[in-house]
Protein backbone atom coordinates (compact mmCIF):
# COMPACT_ATOMS: atom_id res chain seq x y z
CA UNK A 1 0.00 0.00 0.00
CA UNK A 2 1.15 3.33 -0.98
CA UNK A 3 1.22 5.96 1.36
CA UNK A 4 2.03 10.19 1.77
CA UNK A 5 3.93 10.80 4.35
CA UNK A 6 3.16 14.15 5.93
CA UNK A 7 6.10 14.19 8.55
CA UNK A 8 9.24 12.29 9.23
CA UNK A 9 8.55 8.91 10.49
CA UNK A 10 11.58 7.06 11.90
CA UNK A 11 12.00 3.51 9.72
CA UNK A 12 9.88 5.25 6.81
CA UNK A 13 11.40 8.19 5.24
CA UNK A 14 11.03 11.98 4.92
CA UNK A 15 8.12 14.90 4.99
CA UNK A 16 6.16 14.52 1.15
CA UNK A 17 7.59 11.33 0.38
CA UNK A 18 5.62 8.22 -1.11
CA UNK A 19 6.46 4.55 0.57
CA UNK A 20 5.00 1.43 0.37
CA UNK A 21 3.64 -0.15 3.66
CA UNK A 22 1.95 -2.99 4.78
CA UNK A 23 -2.18 -2.30 4.91
CA UNK A 24 -2.53 -3.10 8.87
CA UNK A 25 0.44 -1.13 9.84
CA UNK A 26 -1.33 2.02 7.53
CA UNK A 27 -4.33 1.34 8.84
CA UNK A 28 -4.07 0.94 12.02
CA UNK A 29 -1.23 2.82 13.29
CA UNK A 30 0.35 5.50 10.79
CA UNK A 31 -3.24 6.94 9.28
CA UNK A 32 -4.93 7.16 12.78
CA UNK A 33 -1.87 9.33 13.92
CA UNK A 34 -1.94 11.70 10.92
CA UNK A 35 1.33 10.34 10.07
CA UNK A 36 0.63 9.57 6.57
CA UNK A 37 -2.18 9.86 3.54
CA UNK A 38 -3.46 7.07 1.62
CA UNK A 39 -1.19 8.33 -2.14
CA UNK A 40 -4.59 8.44 -4.13
CA UNK A 41 -3.93 9.87 -7.70
CA UNK A 42 -5.81 12.75 -5.90
CA UNK A 43 -3.52 13.04 -3.26
CA UNK A 44 -0.54 12.50 -5.66
CA UNK A 45 -1.33 15.21 -7.95
CA UNK A 46 -1.64 17.34 -4.51
CA UNK A 47 1.52 16.38 -3.44
CA UNK A 48 3.40 17.02 -6.57
CA UNK A 49 1.74 20.86 -6.33
CA UNK A 50 3.26 21.45 -3.15
CA UNK A 51 6.44 20.42 -4.39
CA UNK A 52 6.36 22.37 -7.20
CA UNK A 53 5.79 25.87 -4.86
CA UNK A 54 8.50 24.60 -2.61
CA UNK A 55 10.97 23.91 -5.80
CA UNK A 56 13.01 26.58 -4.48
CA UNK A 57 12.83 26.19 -0.68
CA UNK A 58 13.58 22.17 -1.51
CA UNK A 59 16.73 22.61 -4.03
CA UNK A 60 17.93 24.67 -0.71
CA UNK A 61 16.89 21.38 1.47
CA UNK A 62 18.73 19.23 -0.93
CA UNK A 63 22.20 21.42 -1.20
CA UNK A 64 22.24 21.62 2.42
CA UNK A 65 21.88 18.16 2.69
CA UNK A 66 24.30 16.98 0.41
CA UNK A 67 26.79 19.52 2.26
CA UNK A 68 26.43 17.55 5.31
CA UNK A 69 27.03 14.13 3.41
CA UNK A 70 30.19 15.40 1.81
CA UNK A 71 31.39 15.04 5.70
CA UNK A 72 30.70 11.27 5.57
CA UNK A 73 33.57 10.85 2.60
CA UNK A 74 36.85 9.34 4.41
CA UNK A 75 35.22 9.71 8.18
CA UNK A 76 36.32 6.61 10.05
CA UNK A 77 33.97 5.47 12.82
CA UNK A 78 35.00 2.93 15.25
CA UNK A 79 31.93 2.75 18.09
CA UNK A 80 33.70 0.81 20.81
CA UNK A 81 31.58 -1.68 22.93
CA UNK A 82 31.61 -4.60 25.84
CA UNK A 83 32.86 -7.51 24.56
CA UNK A 84 31.73 -10.97 26.09
CA UNK A 85 32.90 -14.37 24.83
CA UNK A 86 34.51 -14.49 21.00
CA UNK A 87 33.28 -11.46 19.11
CA UNK A 88 29.74 -11.30 20.44
CA UNK A 89 28.94 -8.42 22.44
CA UNK A 90 27.17 -7.28 25.87
CA UNK A 91 24.50 -5.78 24.64
CA UNK A 92 24.19 -4.26 21.60
CA UNK A 93 24.70 -1.40 19.24
CA UNK A 94 21.41 0.55 17.57
CA UNK A 95 21.20 3.72 15.10
CA UNK A 96 21.08 6.25 18.07
CA UNK A 97 24.90 4.82 19.10
CA UNK A 98 26.06 5.34 15.52
CA UNK A 99 24.40 8.88 15.44
CA UNK A 100 25.96 10.02 18.74
CA UNK A 101 29.19 8.81 17.09
CA UNK A 102 28.23 10.87 13.73
CA UNK A 103 27.47 14.38 15.51
CA UNK A 104 30.41 13.78 17.60
CA UNK A 105 32.25 13.57 14.60
CA UNK A 106 30.67 16.79 13.51
CA UNK A 107 27.83 15.36 11.06
CA UNK A 108 24.62 16.34 11.94
CA UNK A 109 22.35 13.42 11.13
CA UNK A 110 19.54 11.97 13.84
CA UNK A 111 19.24 8.47 14.53
CA UNK A 112 15.77 8.29 12.81
CA UNK A 113 17.42 8.95 9.80
CA UNK A 114 20.30 6.03 9.95
CA UNK A 115 19.07 2.26 9.08
CA UNK A 116 21.68 -0.41 10.51
CA UNK A 117 21.50 -4.26 9.76
CA UNK A 118 18.82 -5.89 11.23
CA UNK A 119 18.36 -2.85 13.43
CA UNK A 120 20.93 -3.50 15.95
CA UNK A 121 24.06 -4.88 15.66
CA UNK A 122 25.57 -7.64 18.00
CA UNK A 123 29.24 -8.67 17.02
CA UNK A 124 32.11 -7.13 16.48
CA UNK A 125 33.04 -6.18 13.21
CA UNK A 126 32.71 -3.92 9.85
CA UNK A 127 29.17 -3.15 9.26
CA UNK A 128 27.30 -0.30 6.60
CA UNK A 129 24.52 2.16 7.27
CA UNK A 130 22.52 3.86 5.28
CA UNK A 131 21.93 7.48 6.61
CA UNK A 132 19.78 9.67 4.65
CA UNK A 133 19.88 13.68 4.95
CA UNK A 134 16.86 13.87 2.63
CA UNK A 135 14.85 11.92 0.63
CA UNK A 136 16.52 12.22 -2.00
CA UNK A 137 20.43 12.34 -0.76
CA UNK A 138 20.86 8.75 0.68
CA UNK A 139 24.44 7.74 1.28
CA UNK A 140 26.25 4.28 2.37
CA UNK A 141 28.54 4.67 5.33
CA UNK A 142 31.09 2.09 6.81
CA UNK A 143 31.45 1.57 10.47
CA UNK A 144 33.13 -0.66 12.60
CA UNK A 145 32.22 -1.94 15.85
CA UNK A 146 35.78 -2.74 18.28
CA UNK A 147 36.17 -3.74 21.54
CA UNK A 148 36.33 -1.25 24.27
CA UNK A 149 39.60 -0.86 26.53
CA UNK A 150 37.82 -2.85 29.37
CA UNK A 151 37.23 -5.91 26.87
CA UNK A 152 40.93 -5.65 25.74
CA UNK A 153 42.59 -5.91 29.02
CA UNK A 154 39.85 -8.48 29.87
CA UNK A 155 41.06 -10.82 26.92
CA UNK A 156 44.82 -10.08 27.45
CA UNK A 157 44.54 -11.42 30.54
CA UNK A 158 42.76 -14.50 30.13
CA UNK A 159 45.35 -14.65 27.34
CA UNK A 160 47.83 -14.42 29.90
CA UNK A 161 46.50 -17.13 32.45
CA UNK A 162 45.90 -19.61 29.51
CA UNK A 163 49.83 -19.38 28.97
CA UNK A 164 50.68 -19.41 32.42
CA UNK A 165 48.13 -22.88 32.47
CA UNK A 166 49.68 -23.97 29.74
CA UNK A 167 53.37 -23.82 30.74
CA UNK A 168 52.37 -25.67 34.26
CA UNK A 169 50.66 -28.40 32.74
CA UNK A 170 54.52 -28.78 30.13
CA UNK A 171 56.52 -28.69 33.22
CA UNK A 172 54.39 -31.35 35.40
CA UNK A 173 54.39 -33.45 32.03
CA UNK A 174 58.04 -33.65 31.80
CA UNK A 175 58.68 -34.20 35.55
CA UNK A 176 56.44 -37.07 35.28
CA UNK A 177 58.62 -38.45 31.98
CA UNK A 178 61.72 -37.75 33.91
CA UNK A 179 60.90 -39.92 36.53
CA UNK A 180 59.13 -42.83 34.61
CA UNK A 181 62.77 -43.03 33.14
CA UNK A 182 64.50 -43.47 36.25
CA UNK A 183 62.03 -45.86 37.19
CA UNK A 184 62.78 -47.99 34.37
CA UNK A 185 66.41 -47.30 34.07
CA UNK A 186 68.81 -50.42 33.28
CA UNK A 187 71.69 -49.36 35.62
CA UNK A 188 69.28 -49.28 38.39
CA UNK A 189 70.68 -51.83 40.97
CA UNK A 190 67.61 -53.50 41.83
CA UNK A 191 66.30 -53.76 38.69
CA UNK A 192 69.95 -55.37 37.18
CA UNK A 193 69.59 -58.50 39.88
CA UNK A 194 66.01 -58.92 39.09
CA UNK A 195 67.72 -59.34 35.11
CA UNK A 196 70.12 -61.78 36.52
CA UNK A 197 67.57 -63.86 37.97
CA UNK A 198 65.41 -63.97 35.33
CA UNK A 199 68.28 -64.84 33.08
CA UNK A 200 69.62 -68.05 35.40
CA UNK A 201 65.94 -69.36 35.57
CA UNK A 202 65.81 -69.09 32.16
CA UNK A 203 69.06 -71.01 31.73
CA UNK A 204 67.64 -73.40 34.03
CA UNK A 205 65.07 -73.84 32.19
CA UNK A 206 66.56 -74.51 28.80
CA UNK A 207 68.57 -76.97 30.70
CA UNK A 208 65.73 -78.98 32.02
CA UNK A 209 64.20 -78.55 28.32
CA UNK A 210 67.51 -80.09 27.01
CA UNK A 211 67.86 -83.06 29.32
CA UNK A 212 64.08 -84.05 29.11
CA UNK A 213 64.64 -83.99 25.07
CA UNK A 214 68.07 -85.80 25.14
CA UNK A 215 67.43 -89.40 23.48
CA UNK A 216 67.74 -92.11 26.21
CA UNK A 217 70.31 -95.25 25.70
CA UNK A 218 69.51 -98.46 25.98
CA UNK A 219 70.70 -100.95 28.91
Amino acid sequence: MNVILRQDVEGLGFEFEVVSVKPGYARNFLIPRGLVSVATPKNVKELNEVLETRKAEEASLIAAAKTKSEKLDGLVVKLEAKVGAGDKLFGSVNNGDLAAALVKAGVDVEKKNIKIPGNTIKRLGKYEAKVRFHREVEVDFGFEIVPDAASIKAAEDAAKTRAEIAKMDAEKAKKANTEEGSFFNFDNPIYANDKKAKKEEEEIIVEEVATEEAPKTEE
